[in-house]
């Protein structure tokens, strides 16, 4: 329901989409206001909003008794006591483009009846993202402070009120009555901070300032408020025995004056190109200002002119908020870091000056790759106009969901005289190992294997991870302590299942280090020994060989059975690996200077010469690994060069010396038709999917395979077959159709 458009909803549908709607945002407001735990983001709840007031504006009878169109916040949390706001706190409405601005000036002159010619001044200030406050005067003297809550009653925070530095508790030259409003938040600064001093105590730690802030400010024991770092920005007012001024900017330097901080970007515009000159502005100076603000507030000056336009249901008629785009913000790119992955990748992330970007405070960025950072693509084309991106930029970020924050454009009118184009690194930074490119591939990978630090590192994290060993009590935390241990260090996974016989033999145990008792030693040791007894499939895995995911771990030790087999097999396919990569070097190399028409018949010629010299014990292991469906050259090479590299090959064997390395079960299959056979699949499934009939024959015995050979037992092809099906063909391999394999094996 949710994905039809407005104009195509039926009164019906209407009716289920404002009821949907209507329980989405009741929850929303009481998780942001209440809870101070968003559920959804800024952008999904404004969507939400906008989707509703179209319903409604489309089905006027529609509207509901609970509309979200007639809701401010949500109601107080019963650990308050309740304070009923004298002029009631509203919302905004908002606008998320410029042409809304252009016509928040038309509907104001068209109500006011002011001509376009005539002058209309407004005010435009930051949009602070914090929490509203009300804090009420009597004789200069604070006497209540109440969040917004609905809008008509909201909870009392007095004594909370009172800790926060930024607001004072009594006035001079101040009217007898006087409601100020603003926001209460938290700087950047102080948010990092308190988030720290949270872990290290074991707490609940914050998403963002704004959220830190609501929960500081919302807690029942002032103490607590106290010792959070709050302020608060002053840019309203509610009920006033006598006027502060007659004009918005008048009432805010007033306030000023009476102690009150107020935001230095508040500014006076005269028309709508001025106030999105100054959206603009503060849009640049976003990431540098210190607090979060998600836009710009736009106010009528005019506090008479204010009087007339008066309000909505909800919102005032004389005020708009410009909220930025919610995924997408500007910040300065301070330093680029190369990170080192397990497989050696040498990967680029941007160090930002932290700015909150859907919700979320980012301060890293991926950079992709080297070509990214130029501004080219994986095929070579320009990206971001052939932008280049340099330390010192100031650089446009993205975000969406769980995607990680990447740098999305640069804006060259900032980019720092002197500022020189980035220089990705040729050796390892870790290690200083050569760092190398290979033909075709997007990343530069480190040469150091197991002599690098970050590479072993990662490994090992990889080797105790969920879907490989799983060992209780050793994660990432616990690889990256012992890896750093001088006395029982983890260099290698064959460490792990050494670490009891050398704590055994160590004068300092590991029961007397900082975070271990004797029982969690205990522990730690028999979920090791539990782990020693391993199928192969998840040492396959575990070892983290590159493009050896779980499902090729999974392929691999189906066709192979057990250790020995899987082992004997690599070993003897290393002369054809070798070959393999030689021509297909020399296939690039031709590939680059033939002309088109040539270089099919060049590319077979040249393959074909490269396995001349290749014994046939090595073409017959080559081909049965690359023959296994699902599993390619790429695999094939990662898995050949791990093993042949010395000192990687000598952990893997030290590893499987400490292990009972499980053969992988053979299902049942005393009356399968296909037991023991090789299927291949080919063309078009219509009645099951490839991964459903590739599942189907290996639980039924059969061993599948991605290509045709003289040790193919049966063909299943569907429409579309093409050379495979020839191949069969000469071959004389038996070669059904679908409708023949499921009575085959129904039968």
């Amino acid at each position: 329901m949710s994905d039809i458009p407005v104009h195509a909803l039926t009164e019906d549908q209407a009716k289920e989409e404002l009821a949907r709607l209507a329980d989405l945002l009741a929850r929303a407001n009481t998780a942001y206001h209440t809870e101070d735990a968003p559920e959804i983001s800024d952008a999904d709840y404004d969507a939400a909003k906008r989707r509703n007031a179209e319903i409604e504006e489309r089905f006027p009878n529609l509207k509901r008794a609970d509309s979200p169109s007639d809701q401010v916040g949500a109601a107080p949390s019963e650990g308050f006591g309740k304070i009923r706001h004298v002029v009631r706190m509203m919302s905004l409405a908002n606008a998320f483009e410029d042409a809304g601005i252009t016509d928040f000036d038309a509907r104001v002159r068209s109500y006011l009846n002011i001509p376009a010619g005539q002058p209309l001044a407004f005010t435009a200030e930051p949009k602070i993202d914090g929490l509203s406050l009300s804090l009420r005067y009597e004789g200069g003297r604070l006497i209540q402070a109440a969040t917004r809550g609905d809008g008509e009653v909201g909870e009392n925070v007095t004594a909370n009120a009172l800790t926060i530095e930024d607001i004072p508790e009594r006035l001079k030259g101040a009217p007898e009555v006087l409601e100020v409003r603003g926001e209460v938040y938290m700087s950047h600064a102080d948010f990092a901070a308190l988030n720290t001093r949270q872990e290290e105590r074991g707490g609940k730690t914050f998403a963002n300032p704004r959220n830190a802030a609501a929960g500081s400010l919302r807690q029942l024991d002032p103490e607590i408020t106290r010792s959070r770092p709050l302020k608060f920005f002053a840019y309203a007012w509610g009920d006033l025995s006598a006027p502060l001024a007659d004009t918005q900017v008048g009432a805010i330097q007033q306030l000023e004056k009476l102690g009150f901080q107020t935001n230095p970007l508040t500014h006076l515009c005269k028309s709508p190109e001025e106030m999105l000159a100054h959206y603009r502005s503060i849009e640049e100076q976003r990431a540098t200002l210190g607090y979060d603000i998600d836009g710009v507030v736009y106010k009528v000056d005019d506090l008479a002119l204010q009087q007339r336009l008066g309000s909505r249901s909800t919102t005032p008629r004389w005020a708009l908020a410009h909220k930025f785009p919610a995924e997408l913000a500007w910040t300065r790119l301070e330093a680029i870091d190369i990170q080192v992955g397990r497989t050696g990748a040498l990967s680029p992330v941007a160090r930002l000056t932290p700015v909150t970007v859907g919700g979320v405070v980012v301060s890293n960025a991926t950079l992709h790759n080297e070509d990214y950072i130029a501004g080219r693509d994986n095929k070579g084309e320009t990206i971001r106009d052939g932008k280049d991106i340099r330390v010192g930029d100031w650089v446009q970020v993205y975000r969406a969901g769980d995607v990680i924050p990447k740098v999305a454009d640069v804006d060259l009118s900032k980019r720092p005289e002197g500022a020189a184009p980035y220089v990705f690194p040729d050796s390892c930074p870790e290690c200083g190992s050569e760092a190398v490119r290979e033909e075709g591939d997007a990343v530069r990978r480190c040469t150091g294997g197991l002599i690098c630090p970050a590479q072993a590192v990662e490994k090992l994290k990889h080797f105790v991870s969920r879907a490989a060993f799983d060992i209780e009590g050793l994660g990432a935390k616990q690889i990256e302590m012992f890896y750093a241990d001088e006395i029982l260090p983890i260099r290698e996974p064959v460490d792990i299942f050494t670490l009891a016989k050398r704590d055994a033999n160590q004068l300092a145990k590991l029961k007397n280090r900082d975070g271990f008792g004797e029982k969690s030693v205990t522990n730690l040791f028999a979920a090791i020994d539990e782990k020693r007894r391993i199928p192969l499939n998840r040492l396959i895995f575990a070892l983290g060989i590159r493009h050896v995911g779980e499902v090729a771990a999974n392929d691999l030790a189906r066709h192979f059975g057990g250790w020995a087999g899987f082992a004997a097999a690599v070993d003897a396919a290393a002369p054809a690996a070798q070959q393999f990569i030689a021509g297909e070097e020399a296939v690039l190399r031709e590939r680059r200077a033939a002309a088109a028409e040539s270089r099919r018949a060049a590319v077979s010629a040249i393959r074909n010469a490269a396995w001349e010299d290749v014994p046939a014990s090595a073409k017959a292991a080559w081909d049965d690994i690359v023959g296994i469906d699902g599993i390619g050259a790429a695999v094939a090479m990662s898995l050949v060069t791990t093993f042949h590299q010395k000192a990687e090959r000598a952990s893997i064997d030290r590893l499987v010396a400490e292990l009972d390395v499980q053969d992988v079960a053979a299902p049942a299959t005393s009356d399968s038709p296909v037991a023991g056979k090789t299927v291949v699949f080919t063309g078009t499934l219509e009645k099951m999917t490839r991964a459903e009939a590739k599942a189907t024959a290996e639980s039924l015995g059969a061993k599948v395979s991605g290509s045709v050979s003289a040790k193919t037992d049966l063909l299943v092809a569907g429409p579309g077959a093409g050379s495979k099906a020839k191949k069969a063909a000469d071959l004389g391999i038996e070669t059904i159709d679908e409708d023949g394999w499921i009575a085959l094996i129904s039968g």
